[in-house]
């Protein structure tokens, strides 16, 4: 029994010394590092050239910009850019990834390296790289390609090359609206359509 008391009692006392000199040495730690923290230039503090701030103040721009609308046959037309720069009658932008999702909740995904918005056209120039997937297996690469902002229209400048369900496919022009019943989207191929059908792909 008087074993038991004597650890307790050393237990007791050890608790009450950690609760003393712990904080002391967290203190302790915190206050050296501000004695010994390298002082800050403010030189070192701005990560841009002089022609750069220069640059950015002369043409705004933004990153991670968002852009969304309905159009009128009840599509949502969601983007989003690295960049983006304001223009005069709309905007011009990099790096650009979205979908266009039908009322049914069919999605059409978009990808491009350039975008300018066009307001008064209602439309948008894709450009670099143009990419379209569509819920049907259709996946679309082009130069260039016009996207509609108040209905779902996308049509390509020029020819586009076609990973498809049935195989590769090119053609000089691609066009994909809304059906008349706008059940679905309907996609056309013209002007020197090849396929090079494919059973297994």
């Amino acid at each position: 029994m008087t074993r038991l008391a004597s650890f307790d009692n050393r237990h007791s006392r050890l608790v009450v010394i950690l609760k003393v000199t712990l904080p002391l040495v967290a203190l302790a730690i915190l206050s050296s590092l501000f004695l010994f923290s390298r002082p800050i230039d403010p030189e070192d503090a701005i990560p841009y050239a002089d022609e750069e701030i220069a640059d950015r103040l002369a043409e705004p721009r933004m990153t991670g910009a968002g852009f969304a609308t309905v159009t009128s046959d009840g599509a949502t037309l969601t983007l989003r850019a690295d960049q983006a720069a304001p223009k005069a009658d709309g905007a011009a932008m990099q790096g650009l990834r979205g979908a266009l999702q039908a009322p049914d909740g069919a999605e059409t995904r978009l990808e491009a390296g350039t975008a300018t918005l066009d307001r008064g056209a209602s439309q948008m120039v894709l450009g670099q790289g143009v990419q379209v997937e569509t819920p049907d297996g259709y996946i679309v690469t082009a130069d260039e390609m016009a996207l509609g902002t108040d209905r779902s229209f996308i049509q390509s400048a020029g020819p586009v090359q076609v990973q498809a369900p049935m195989g590769m496919l090119t053609a000089g022009r691609f066009t994909m609206t809304r059906a008349t019943d706008e059940s679905s989207y309907v996609l056309v191929f013209k002007n020197g359509v090849r396929l090079i059908y494919q059973p297994n792909h």
